[in-house]
């Protein structure tokens, strides 16, 4: 492994994709924090989007992002130039390069004595664990199914050889390092990442629900704080929600949320993206957070855990190491609407036990100065 002991290393960060803020981006914004002055390489940028959180970075694009706007708005029409996209970055000016990727980041072409260290969010979902359900839930069938395999298979040995040129692998839980070794055959260093527990500022307000979405009182909503893909089985969530009549405010955007709008009952409020200062306002006055789906971490049930609000969370994935059982909230073991049901069910009668302090006290353990100290160690040693 290369190592190098210059005393100020010229860094650059690297990122897949800056057209949404959400929990990698949460990641890069730490790591932007710890080296304000290294640049942010990243294929696709929406300026209007993201400067918000990035208004001092220097932004580098591929020129995938020099296309026409309805071409970059569809990235999976792109997916055979992103390889190539990726490994056109010019890094040459660069010793330490910190990727945070779940796809095609980590394929960057380095200098030989460079450090290459991958913040891994997952190893590449749709080529690997995710891989039939990204042909279904994107309806790829027949003749276009034909077509796509071979793609797919030539994207993952690419995928495969683009993990080995990272000299370092840094997972977000034990569940992605679990992954990185099965398809990678790589040992990684797990580091949680950071929630927004230190930004999210608790406000002395009404709730918000009153006023904005009409559902009465402080915590007599659920809520639900997520990207919009069918991955993350929000459809659960609506499904199970319109048969028990109960208040579900939905905040979050992507490809999903027309189909989600359509099948919801009037119970059910979807606020589209909302920012920060309106996003601890709506944690802090919910009843209780729902997580449907499976994921390599899960930020949002942290943020609203310190907020000290119990979460109802699917039993796989990273949760089962960030939550504990009828303290910070309950998991439900099968994503179908009567179990979800069951779990919303059993979260209410144990909800007196929940201990607000208890939780707000647990989320702690995954501030962002945390991470940016254990991230500072890792990169640290690797310079010795």
């Amino acid at each position: 492994m290369p190592t190098l002991n210059y005393k100020k290393p010229k860094v650059a960060l690297v990122h897949d994709f800056l057209t949404y803020f959400g929990g990698a981006e949460q990641v890069l914004a730490s790591l932007h924090n710890l080296y304000p002055e290294a640049p942010i390489y990243t294929l696709l940028y929406d300026k209007n989007k993201m400067e918000r959180y990035f208004p001092d970075a220097k932004i580098k694009t591929s020129f995938l992002n020099k296309l026409p706007k309805f071409i970059r708005k569809r990235k999976k029409y792109l997916l055979p130039l992103m390889p190539t996209a990726a490994e056109t970055f010019d890094l040459r000016d660069f010793d330490t390069i910190i990727s945070s990727s779940s796809s095609f980041g980590k394929g960057i072409i380095t200098k030989p004595k460079t450090i290459h260290i991958c913040y891994c969010h997952a190893p590449t979902r749709f080529l690997w664990d995710w891989h039939y359900n990204y042909l279904n839930e994107n309806k790829i069938k027949g003749i276009k199914r034909i077509l796509i395999l071979p793609l797919l298979h030539y994207m993952r040995m690419w995928d495969k050889s683009a993990s080995e040129r990272v000299d370092q692998f840094v997972a977000n839980s034990q569940n992605t390092a679990n992954k990185i070794k099965k398809f990678y055959r790589r040992e990684s260093v797990v580091i949680y990442p950071p929630a927004l527990t230190g930004k999210l500022k608790v406000h002395k307000v009404k709730s918000p629900s009153s006023r904005t979405v009409r559902l009465g009182r402080k915590n007599d909503y659920f809520l639900i704080i997520s990207r919009l893909s069918p991955y993350k089985k929000i459809d659960i969530a609506v499904e199970t929600f319109n048969k028990l009549g109960l208040p579900l405010i939905i905040i979050g955007d992507g490809q999903d949320r027309k189909r989600l709008e359509k099948m919801a009952e009037k119970n059910i409020k979807f606020l589209g993206f909302q920012p920060e200062e309106k996003l601890s306002q709506y944690y802090q006055n919910c009843y209780a957070f729902i997580f449907p789906g499976e994921d390599d971490f899960g930020i949002t049930p942290i943020e609203a855990m310190s907020f000290g609000k119990p979460v109802l969370a699917f039993r796989k994935g990273g949760l089962i190491e960030t939550m504990l059982e009828g303290v910070t909230g309950e998991f439900f073991d099968n994503p179908i609407p009567e179990i979800l049901a069951d779990g919303i069910r059993r979260l209410k009668n144990n909800y007196n036990n929940y201990n607000p302090e208890r939780i707000k006290q647990h989320a702690e353990k995954f501030s962002r100065k945390k991470f940016e100290e254990n991230m500072k160690n890792v990169i640290e040693k690797l310079r010795q």
